[in-house]
């Protein structure tokens, strides 16, 4: 798992955050994307997935399609 340092964490531009103004969740690379979806499925509230999730799909298109192959496969089980 790719974990920043606060120093890496205060270089990034407010634009590689999906909310700059608090500096939370991170998406300034696809590791840190996939990072960022996990923590807010497992910690943030339903908008919070909602945006963080559009966030990341927007900038890293490549991580929907995995996130629906993922669907797909537990649906068959």
């Amino acid at each position: 798992m790719a974990r920043l340092t606060t120093e890496e964490r205060n270089e990034l531009p407010d634009s590689d955050f999906v909310y700059p103004k608090e500096r939370r969740y991170p998406i300034q690379d696809i590791e840190q994307a996939r990072i960022a979806l996990r923590m807010v499925k497992a910690y943030g509230t339903d908008s919070e997935i909602k945006k963080v999730t559009a966030a990341v799909f927007e900038r890293y298109p490549s991580l929907k399609d995995e996130e629906m192959e993922r669907r797909r496969e537990a649906e068959e089980e």
